[in-house]
């Protein structure tokens, strides 16, 4: 819909106010003249180096462009974001001769408070712009900095008309428990952090951290380990912390205002990063660790976003000072690793995975992990043993332990152990019953093998009424259908799967089968055709290549 796009435009450039990233060349002087005293060139490399994520090297070439045009606003503006990107001192200096930049009064503002400058910081705060989303981010800054300036009346004065309000009512709500917490207001802190549990479902790591913390502190430690319990049905990766995030749970997560001043900036960043403002979160998640260099949650979503952005290398090295003592040390070392073998060192990987799995024995996670990376390397047997490992440590598997049992499942059918795979996949299904993706592996396993027609039919529509946009599932109900001799019904629901998959080898070869049952043997031939054109496994290019010699779909029984 392209109105939805446009108002996501608009809304984006109305933050580029805010992160100071418009991209222009610089302002005066022709090109010759630039190239000849090198400050196009240093400008050209520079913009390059920083879209490529190497923001260290940016900020060298921009700076030098700075040197040689000390006057170029622009070269300053991009010399500001390489040096705010890369952690260079030099970003102070160059924010003081951007008045008009919100970012650089935003890093005067760090400055300010590192020094407990809380009158000046909170007069920066007062200049940003009360509109989008920066209508959040102001008085939460604001309020934190009349904390700073001990002025805990007038922090929660601040804040009250927004916790009065619906919109974003949890935000403001924690926020003020923070400032009443520090503030050593307990009866007030008590009745925001309630306002905050019942406004908020489903609590991320953070909330739960801050509200478990409180809880433990105030005589409630069950509702504590409750709250933290609960963590891995939302983010199963979580479940390794559990012991060191349980053991830490009276540690107060925000303890003090500069702090929560890095806290409204995580926050800030993680809205960002839900409206897909990669660039705009990153710049708030370097103001956060600016201040608090401590804060892995911020670390973590950086490393998300860059990972994101496909520049690994920088992600890793973002996550490499995590301290061994941090509660969700051993999920930064998962995600570490995960990112290690993005960058094609998978045997690193599974070395730290191990050693992961020495140090965690009560978790399942490092082992699940190794086989993934074994699987998706087409090392079935090797990720069957790797899966083993994970289960047997799982005593007791929850609903979203599912997906163990089915990604063994996956590499015991890849390497030809069906009674095994099938009893995987009914295990995670008994598990978690609406399962899509075990509904259609399993539903068309057995349509391709022509057993249990009609009960595979049955699950793969159940996995497409769960998943009616997905084309590999509709490629499945499209095949049990042909299995069953349904060509008419076959053809069309077929077609739609390639209109969502058009790129699919497998799919387009399916739609030429049923073509070819249904009696249109010339668009069959062509679909078969297209499918030899879209890198086909070797034996289906063989199958293929038979089909279109004999005109014979008799093979298609035998393993399409």
């Amino acid at each position: 819909m392209q109105h939805v796009r446009g108002a996501r435009r608009a809304f984006l450039l109305s933050l580029s106010l805010l992160s100071a990233c418009a991209a222009s060349e610089p302002s005066s002087g022709s090109a010759a003249d630039q190239s000849q005293n090198g400050v196009l060139g240093n400008y050209l490399v520079g913009r390059f180096a920083l879209s490529e994520g190497d923001s260290t090297t940016a900020a060298n070439d921009l700076l030098k462009a700075v040197a040689q045009r000390p006057d170029d606003p622009e070269l300053i503006l991009q010399a500001f974001v390489a040096c705010l990107a890369a952690g260079r001192p030099e970003a102070v200096k160059l924010a003081r001769q951007l008045p008009d930049s919100q970012v650089a009064q935003l890093v005067l503002a760090d400055v300010d408070i590192k020094a407990g400058h809380w009158s000046a910081a909170e007069q920066r705060f007062r200049g940003l712009p009360r509109q989008g989303l920066t209508q959040l981010l102001q008085p939460l800054l604001l309020a934190w900095a009349q904390l700073g300036d001990k002025r805990v009346d007038a922090a929660l004065s601040t804040l009250q008309p927004y916790v009065d309000n619906p919109r974003f009512r949890g935000i403001f709500a924690l926020n003020a428990a923070m400032i009443a917490d520090i503030g050593n207001r307990e009866e007030e802190a008590g009745k925001l952090y309630h306002v905050v549990e019942t406004d908020v479902s489903e609590p991320n790591l953070r909330l739960a951290q801050i509200l478990a913390s409180w809880q433990a502190r105030t005589g409630q430690p069950a509702d504590a380990q409750k709250i933290l319990g609960g963590l891995p049905t939302v983010a199963p990766e979580l479940g390794i912390a559990m012991p060191s995030l349980l053991a830490n749970v009276t540690k107060q997560p925000v303890a003090r205002p500069s702090d929560g001043v890095a806290e409204a900036y995580f926050t800030f960043a993680a809205l960002l990063r839900a409206q897909e403002a990669d660039e705009f979160s990153l710049i708030m998640l370097h103001l956060a660790l600016d201040l608090r260099p401590d804060l892995t949650a911020a670390k973590l979503l950086a490393a998300d976003i860059l990972v994101n952005e496909r520049h690994p290398q920088v992600a890793l090295h973002m996550l490499n000072d995590v301290a061994t003592t941090d509660p969700i040390y051993p999920v930064v070392q998962l995600r570490r690793a995960a990112i290690v073998d993005r960058l094609g060192k998978a045997d690193d990987a599974m070395r730290d995975l191990e050693r992961l799995s020495h140090d965690y024995p009560e978790s399942s996670l490092p082992d699940l992990q190794r086989g993934d990376i074994l699987r998706m390397k087409q090392r079935f047997p090797d990720a069957v043993a790797a899966y083993d490992r994970a289960i047997v440590r799982d005593t007791l598997p929850a609903a979203t332990d599912w997906v163990m049992f089915y990604d063994r499942g996956v590499a015991e059918e890849r390497s030809h152990q069906w009674q095994k795979a099938e009893a995987d996949f009914n295990h995670a299904l008994e598990l978690s019953p609406d399962q899509p993706f075990v509904l259609n592996y399993l539903g068309y396993s057995w349509a391709d093998s022509g057993h249990h027609l009609a009960k595979a039919r049955q699950m793969i529509e159940r996995a497409a009424e769960k998943r009616p946009n997905d084309g590999a599932i509709t490629d499945s109900l499209g095949w049990v259908m042909f299995r069953q001799g349904d060509a008419k019904d076959a053809v069309k629901t077929l077609e739609r799967a390639v209109e969502m998959e058009p790129e699919d080898s497998t799919i387009n070869a399916h739609l030429g089968d049923a073509y070819w049952a249904a009696g249109r043997k010339v668009e069959a031939q062509y679909q078969w055709r297209r499918a030899l054109t879209l890198n086909p496994a070797p034996d289906d290019a063989v199958k293929l290549e038979a089909k279109l010699n004999t005109g014979h779909v008799g093979a298609v029984l035998s393993g399409q």
